[in-house]
């Protein structure tokens, strides 16, 4: 028999190779190539005939969990900026190569008309709406807060918060009992990270939105979680314009496991959230997939 060498002992560690790139940033562009295959994972049918809309779901976690979803017998819908085209017709090949659809939908989520437009596109591309993954992040390191401007701001709270806000405003009408609602938070939002004041804050809202919404939704049968990753390699962090190349070469070495998370590791928590199956009896819950680093509980 042979034996292979476990998952969390078998993804990629850093030092990676120093790199920098203009914001938003190409998967396409990222060394080594993030992992989001999920080689290991096992479907079992439990989002046969779903309808699911993904922001960000041209790269890094979005991309996994869209082609996650579709293995599990989902459609999606993926959302991205129009420069991140590239990245998500690289997405979108996989998931069809499964017979499953995926609709392609550029946005900037900042634009407040966004959030409903794409509400509406992935409705006249399925008819109808099962789970709605509020996905899509921005951020930007600063020395200290004296170095954040009111654009930077309004910036980062648009696209992390109010999105997500809107998003679930448009999807509300139809969703049905049984969907669910799944936002992306993160480590900062619970423990907080120097040189990451808004961020940090946009994830702490993040939390509070969620644990809000899920009490609003339970008579109706919907439920709401996030999922909180700790590091993650994806194209959010060389894109980062407060980070340096050589500081994007280390990320994750601080981490309880000394290396990020991979995508195909943050995917499987989405599905599990996303299958009423799985997880009807949890709502209003931040999932911490953070390698190791503990809070609450």
């Amino acid at each position: 028999m042979t034996h292979r060498q476990a998952q969390i002992a078998a993804e990629p560690k850093p030092p990676f190779p120093p790199q920098h790139q203009t914001a938003p940033g190409l998967e396409s562009k990222l060394r080594p190539a993030p992992l989001w295959h999920g080689k290991r994972y096992r479907a079992a049918g439990k989002l046969i005939d779903k309808v699911a809309l993904i922001t960000g779901g041209d790269s890094g976690i979005g991309r996994a969990v869209a082609f996650f979803f579709a293995r599990e017998g989902a459609d999606v819908a993926i959302s991205f900026l129009p420069q991140e085209k590239a990245d998500a017709l690289v997405t979108q090949q996989p998931v069809e190569a499964l017979g499953r659809t995926c609709i392609l939908l550029p946005g900037d989520l900042t634009e407040p008309e966004t959030a409903g437009r794409l509400v509406r596109d992935t409705l006249k591309s399925f008819g109808r709406l099962d789970i709605l993954v509020s996905n899509a992040a921005h951020q930007s390191h600063k020395p200290s807060i004296a170095q954040l401007t009111d654009k930077e701001l309004a910036c980062t709270f648009e696209t992390n918060v109010y999105a997500y806000a809107r998003l679930v405003r448009a999807a509300l009408p139809h969703l049905k009992t049984g969907a669910s609602i799944i936002a992306t938070s993160s480590v900062t939002g619970i423990l907080g990270t120097e040189g990451l004041p808004d961020y940090s804050s946009t994830k702490g809202a993040i939390n509070a939105l969620t644990k809000t919404l899920a009490l609003d939704l339970i008579d109706r049968g919907i439920r709401v979680n996030a999922v909180a990753p700790g590091p993650v390699w994806t194209p959010l962090n060389p894109s980062d314009a407060g980070k340096s190349a050589a500081k994007v070469g280390r990320f994750g070495m601080d981490s309880p496991m000394k290396r990020p998370a991979q995508p195909e590791e943050l995917a499987p928590a989405y599905v599990f959230l996303a299958s009423d199956g799985d997880s009807s009896y949890i709502t209003g819950t931040i999932l911490q997939v953070m390698g190791g680093e503990t809070a609450g509980g």
